[in-house]
């Protein structure tokens, strides 16, 4: 059975295991991160922590190769 107490962890766990990612960025996948950059950029807990998710997110985009993130936004556009 799962307390009421640990519902309510949960949005701080998430932010916990995303800035650990961040944290270890050379050793995880650019799609984890990004989904960490995500999370922190929605819910980080002051504007530089918000700030410094969006600018790694652009870094990790611009990694992309040009191929695949035509056939990304391809399939973004026909969904």
């Amino acid at each position: 059975m799962v307390s009421q107490n640990r519902k309510s962890d949960w949005p701080a766990d998430r932010l916990a295991e995303a800035r650990a990612v961040i944290a270890n960025v050379a050793h995880h996948s650019d799609h984890l991160i990004r989904l960490a950059c995500n999370v922190l950029a929605a819910h980080g807990d002051t504007p530089a922590e918000r700030e410094g998710a969006q600018r790694l997110l652009v870094v990790i985009d611009a990694r992309r190769p040009v191929r695949r993130a035509q056939r990304e936004e391809n399939g973004r556009t026909a969904r």
